[in-house]
């Protein structure tokens, strides 16, 4: 039997308790004091559309953003409603088949890519959150072993919305650019080489716990990629960010992307 730290979190919960090294303290933790809930990241919304007409003040306004918050959603951006929940829909599809159908695209060793958790190679105590992660671009780096055929749609679904976040991507780094009056293709040069540079796609489930208050899907982290898109589930918040020593709640926009400057564009 697969030691805890390998264990997909849906299996655990098959022994009625959660392992201590998924419990968390949180004596000091204002994220989850009830009595006190965080306020709202409010207002910090992008129209995709003006960004792509250079519009001067879309253009002022994500700087601005960045600037202060580091993220922002991004509102018409071309995807539509019908095919992100397609995305959302397919990926709870696989996390509820049989654990051996999903552990067909298991990660293997070390690797980032596949199914299960990245607990293994975490310091403290343990994510309650389970993973299917791909690298989908460059195409000619794919690993498909770990691209699952269950459900039927997922790969050509998959391909369908990388290629429009890979769109979506350009414009956002063409656009930062123009926000700091920097050339067009400062950022993009850096970050857009269609045979080097890597775009991975990561779906994250957090099944149901026992002791929902003791647990944390995701600790506090900042992410090593130039910019991080976002797809929020529909029904359930939980995404949250920190600025000047205050969390806040992400709130659920239709149809948005959260966009997030990580720390390859920080500075």
């Amino acid at each position: 039997m697969a030691p805890a730290a390998l264990k997909p979190v849906q299996e655990l919960l098959q022994d009625g308790t959660v392992p201590e090294k998924y419990l968390q303290q949180f004596e000091d933790d204002t994220r989850l004091n009830q009595d006190c809930p965080l306020p709202l990241m409010d207002g910090l919304i992008i129209d995709c559309s003006l960004l792509s007409s250079s519009s001067p003040k879309e253009l002022e306004k994500i700087r601005s953003v960045l600037s202060t918050w580091g993220c922002f959603q991004l509102v018409n951006h071309g995807m539509t409603s019908e095919m992100l929940d397609e995305v959302r829909d397919m990926s709870k599809q696989f996390f509820r088949l049989p654990l051996e159908e999903k552990e067909k695209y298991s990660s293997k060793g070390d690797s980032l890519e596949g199914y299960g958790n990245d607990n293994a190679i975490r310091d403290g105590n343990f994510n309650w959150n389970d993973k299917l992660h791909l690298q989908v671009y460059p195409e000619h780096r794919q690993q498909l072993q770990f691209w699952p055929e269950t459900p039927l749609n997922f790969r050509a679904t998959l391909h369908e919305y990388s290629n429009k976040i890979k769109q979506i991507s350009e414009l956002l780094l063409k656009a930062m650019a123009r926000s700091l009056e920097l050339e067009e293709n400062r950022f993009f040069e850096l970050w857009g080489d269609d045979k080097e540079d890597i775009i991975h796609a990561r779906f994250n489930f957090y099944p149901c716990c026992p002791t929902a208050n003791r647990v944390v899907g995701l600790k506090p982290h900042t992410d090593g990629s130039a910019i991080t898109i976002l797809l929020q589930d529909k029904e359930v918040e939980g995404l949250q960010v920190l600025k000047d020593g205050q969390w806040f709640r992400v709130p659920i926009i239709p149809d948005a992307l959260v966009i997030h400057v990580a720390d390859q564009l920080e500075c």
